[in-house]
């Protein structure tokens, strides 16, 4: 089942936080690898919380760290966030009522 495989509770705890969204939006707009201070200035918040909070995102596989030195950057994995969030949308529109009178797959 497609959207059972989808619905990832890790994923959507990283992103259900506020802060986390608000990182991930400043690296976006950003377009390139950000380091840590970078992101902490950018969006005014403290170094040790960011630090957490890009980690968290990295682990479910939104931001893609880099180690240069003692440095970390953090990118974000923009084809497979959007490829995920495309095939999430898909599999939910899979299960809509217009759906089970034929012409989609089912979720079911």
């Amino acid at each position: 089942m497609p959207l059972d495989r989808l619905l990832d509770p890790a994923l959507f705890r990283a992103l259900g936080d506020r802060n986390r969204l608000m990182l991930l939006a400043c690296i976006a707009k950003c377009g390139r690898a950000c380091s840590v201070g970078e992101v902490a200035e950018c969006c005014s918040v403290d170094l040790s919380v960011v630090s957490r909070h890009l980690a968290a995102l990295a682990r479910v596989g939104v931001l893609q760290p880099e180690k240069q030195g003692r440095v970390v950057r953090y990118a974000v994995r923009y084809v497979e966030l959007t490829a995920l969030l495309r095939a999430l949308a898909d599999a939910i529109e899979s299960c809509s009522p217009g759906c089970s009178q034929g012409g989609c797959d089912g979720c079911c």
